[in-house]
């Protein structure tokens, strides 16, 4: 039950709480236990991805550049000797960026890079320890060649993943209200030695104004805890989000050939596109910096920076 206060809006009915009618919030807060109620762990996961080319064996053929992701091997229980996203535990006297800022520098050795927050995770049974609540982030990578990746805390080996996706199979049904979407996908990621993979079940349901998204995870190989599920929606953000904001510049240096920023879309996207269609339509995100790329054997090429006022957009 609610009053009304002399504001001509609702007060609080102070008979729910009678016991708290006479006392200060200091005097609250004092007497307050905060073991009245069951806490479960937070942790943090992050999804650090990057373009790179890995070398080949033939000299003569150019290496093709991929979507790689980072990954780390849990150098501990659960899950020992499995791959995993850098992570670990939220203390109680940090944000939840500074514990992921603090866990990548500590496994991986990164740091000073952007984090986008992406999306909590809170299945009961997700960690085999204690109820876990995760906030996974997302950061891209420039130059991924550069940065020297080391192992500490629970994990033994840091090491990058290229990142392959396949569509299995795709169900639609259409309904008086809406519809409903069913996609299988294989995730598979390889380092060169090693090669992990994953079922991915998605079912999106639209019925009227509410839309509802659900992933389950099928047979998995050697992916730890639920990080094959954390990983392809990242994957879905990321390739959403291409379309419509600057995320693909935080994967170009600072000037780019418009040739290198379609390169990165259509692996981004998984789709090649069309050179002249593409210029048109990144043309307000892009300024010419007057600079040319010098290239041997071929026409040098025009250098480009982002355009400022197309930031975060």
């Amino acid at each position: 039950m609610t009053y009304e206060s002399s504001s001509g809006g609702k007060a609080p009915d102070y008979r729910e709480h009678p016991d708290q009618v006479h006392i200060s919030e200091q005097q609250f807060l004092e007497t307050y236990n905060a073991g009245d109620y069951e806490r479960p762990s937070v942790t943090v996961d992050m999804l650090v991805f990057t373009i790179r080319s890995e070398a080949q064996e033939n000299y003569r053929k150019l290496a093709e550049p991929e979507l790689q992701l980072l990954l780390i091997r849990r150098g501990g229980h659960p899950y020992l000797g499995q791959w995993a996203l850098p992570g670990g535990f939220v203390s109680m006297q940090e944000s939840l960026e500074d514990a992921a800022r603090r866990e990548l520098l500590t496994e991986t050795g990164l740091d000073d890079i952007y984090l986008e927050q992406l999306y909590t995770w809170g299945d009961v049974d997700r960690d085999p320890r204690t109820r876990v609540i995760s906030c996974s982030y997302m950061a891209l990578v420039v130059d991924s060649s550069e940065l020297e990746l080391q192992a500490g805390d629970d994990a033994s080996e840091a090491s990058w993943f290229r990142v392959e996706q396949r569509l299995l199979e795709e169900k639609r049904h259409i309904h008086e209200r809406g519809r409903v979407t069913e996609r299988r996908l294989q995730l598979i990621l390889t380092n060169g030695t090693e090669e992990l993979s994953a079922i991915v079940e998605t079912k999106e349901t639209i019925e009227g104004k509410v839309r509802s998204h659900h992933l389950t995870l099928g047979e998995v190989q050697g992916i730890a805890f639920d990080h094959a599920k954390i990983i392809h929606y990242a994957l879905e953000r990321l390739r959403s989000k291409i379309e419509y904001t600057d995320i693909a510049f935080n994967l170009m240096p600072e000037t780019f050939t418009l040739t290198a920023l379609q390169k990165v879309h259509e692996i981004i996207s998984g789709k090649k596109l069309l050179a002249a269609a593409f210029r048109r339509k990144i043309a307000d995100w892009v300024i010419e910096t007057g600079d040319y790329a010098s290239s041997a054997g071929h026409r040098p090429s025009r250098l480009y920076r982002l355009n400022p006022e197309r930031q975060n957009i």
